[in-house]
């Protein structure tokens, strides 16, 4: 009997009591190293499954309400456009109101001259025969060595027409005969300005983009002559043949040139019969 008691009370062996009472202490009872392991990647995955399941729905969520801003933000610049085009449709037809106003007056006024008036200030469209003359930039803009008029200009890109190349043909224009000119269709009067906003060019506050096409009604072959004999004509040669500016000038059967926008009468006097109008 003595024999049976010991063996239940010491059914297991001392050294192995020992070694999983040090593992008690250690926290480490119960499990082998392996499983707990499998047991941290699987709470882990268990982890990242519920945040990536908690994020789509909320992306779901929000995904709705992010499309509907979208979609009124888009309808908001639809709209926006529509009215500045409407806007901008009745300033033009206001403008050309305007324009056929002055013209109906100008010709009821003007007595004799009226044509030659109109076209002298632009107020009115003229056709015949002129020349066409293309001016554009260099292929390849660089810096030139070479000297010539642009030498001391300070400009970087010397292979680019410049507000005030564009001064020089214009007037060169006008002093070798061209009764009426445009640039680009846009018709040049005695109060039109050419200056320059960075890189752009502006005729009247109109921004211009290359190759700027001058139109200039005279008479055709014998304007081309005069203006390329001229001084501004051989500026232009230089600047082609020094920095790559491109050009080209031909001789037009026919040209027509609109009327000039926004002509503003600054100031008038009536003067008595038979003498000539005044503004």
């Amino acid at each position: 009997m003595s024999l049976l008691t010991n063996a239940m009370d010491h059914s297991l062996d001392d050294g192995y009591a020992q070694a999983a009472a040090r593992r008690g202490a250690e926290g480490t009872s119960g499990m082998p190293r392996t499983v707990r392991a499998k047991l941290w990647l699987a709470a882990g995955l268990v982890l990242a499954a519920l945040v990536v399941t908690v994020g789509a729905a909320q992306a779901r969520v929000s995904a709705p309400e992010l499309a509907k801003e979208r979609q009124e933000l888009i309808s908001r610049i639809d709209e926006g456009d529509r009215r500045t085009d409407s806007l901008q449709r009745n300033v033009d037809s206001l403008r050309h109101d305007v324009e056929a106003k002055q013209r109906r007056a100008l010709q009821k006024h003007g007595g004799e001259d009226a044509e030659v008036v109109g076209l002298l200030s632009g107020a009115l469209p003229v056709h015949g025969p002129g020349v066409k003359l293309v001016v554009d930039d260099a292929k390849d803009t660089q810096d030139s060595d070479t000297g010539g008029p642009r030498q001391s200009s300070g400009f970087s890109d010397n292979g680019r027409v410049r507000d005030r190349d564009l001064q020089r043909v214009v007037n060169g224009l006008w002093e070798s005969g061209a009764e009426a000119v445009s640039v680009n269709g846009q018709r040049l009067t005695s109060l039109s300005a050419i200056r320059a906003a960075g890189d752009a060019i502006l005729v009247d506050n109109k921004p211009l983009v290359p190759p700027y096409t001058l139109l200039a009604l005279g008479p055709g072959q014998k304007l081309s002559t005069t203006f390329q004999d001229s001084a501004d004509g051989q500026y232009l040669q230089v600047l082609q043949e020094n920095y790559g500016v491109r050009t080209s000038i031909s001789t037009q059967d026919e040209v027509r040139l609109p009327a000039a926008p926004s002509l503003i009468v600054r100031t008038a006097k009536p003067v008595k019969t038979g003498e000539g109008s005044r503004s």
